[in-house]
């Protein structure tokens, strides 16, 4: 079993004045190291509008390197302007995931549409930045990967990685919707696809982790971290109904793999739950390793899935 010493919520967005799209929500954070910093992005929200809906964007907020507590700055503007009309990302972009590639920074992001008869579907699109992942510009308007025959809707939740001359692309899809007291609520598994060029992708069209909870368990956030010889999942998962409370909400999970497509789970080894008060009482997801400066740490949510920020725990011994 791994052992996960909470540090702490880091960056509560309440907090954050003069920008009227950060009001809520700090979620799904992702990692890139800069010489003096420790940038995150994250997805947040403004208030929701008269009919009640929400939008979502991405920005980040940088961490002293040397202190991760302390905030230097946060995004004065979101990193990617929402899709124009009748686009697939025209109502949010979330999560991002952020790798570097030749002097630039890609970013994989979520691009959410609204829907009729059920609220959203989602599709995965891609961006590059030339000014260290401060502003990005978008590769088009539609997505890098999209609904297939085998995964026909909700693909989101891109985790990238550059493994042995190859990229991959970790991702949920999904499997179902189920009517729970008159509300659709989605099932998705997790998935993956690999491009020899990040930008064309070829989909491996299976599972990777197996179901434990329930049949329906939905599975999210698959970040992938390689040491000590093997591959290290951390996702997070949930049951299908009745979900927004600590009995059934989400919980961090773990699988090991040796060659990227089988998948060994054991959420016994995550090393990570809920505290018993506090900001992450309830639900704990939403999960991201990084390494720096010789420790290993997660980022993570808290209660309602990251409204009130997130936080760090650090690594007790290694990754094996």
């Amino acid at each position: 079993m791994f052992h996960w010493k909470k540090l702490g919520k880091i960056f509560t967005p309440q907090e954050v004045t003069g920008r009227p799209w950060l009001k809520e929500f700090a979620q799904a954070p992702a990692t890139l190291l800069l010489d003096d910093v420790v940038r995150v992005y994250f997805s947040c929200r403004p208030p929701a509008d008269a009919n009640g809906q929400y939008v979502s964007y991405s920005a980040y907020v940088d961490l002293n390197r040397a202190d991760l507590f302390k905030v230097c700055h946060v995004a004065e503007q979101p990193i990617l302007s929402l899709g124009g009309l009748g686009e697939f990302d025209e109502f949010g972009i979330y999560p991002v995931s952020v790798i570097r590639d030749r002097g630039k920074v890609l970013a994989y992001y979520a691009g959410w549409t609204r829907c009729e008869s059920v609220p959203f579907n989602v599709a995965i699109g891609c961006a590059v930045s030339s000014d260290e992942g401060k502003t990005f510009s978008k590769l088009g308007s539609g997505p890098v990967l999209s609904y297939s025959p085998d995964e026909p809707f909700v693909l989101s939740g891109p985790k990238v990685r550059h493994y042995n001359g190859l990229w991959y692309l970790f991702y949920i899809a999904g499997r179902k919707w189920k009517l729970v007291d008159g509300r659709a609520e989605p099932v998705y598994k997790i998935r993956m696809a690999t491009s020899p060029d990040g930008i064309h992708w070829n989909k491996i069209n299976k599972d990777l982790i197996p179901s434990r909870i329930e049949e329906d368990e939905a599975q999210a956030s698959p970040d992938v971290y390689y040491t000590n010889g093997k591959y290290h999942m951390f996702f997070c998962y949930r049951y299908s109904s009745h979900y927004r409370c600590m009995q059934n909400g989400y919980r961090i999970g773990y699988a090991s793999s040796n060659n990227l497509i089988d998948w060994v789970r054991d959420d016994s080894k995550a090393g990570i739950d809920v505290s018993e008060q506090g900001w992450d009482a309830e639900m704990i997801s939403y999960p991201h390793v990084f390494e720096l400066d010789g420790k290993t740490y997660l980022a993570y949510l808290g209660d309602q899935v990251g409204r009130y920020g997130f936080g760090l725990a650090v690594l007790e011994g290694n990754l094996e």
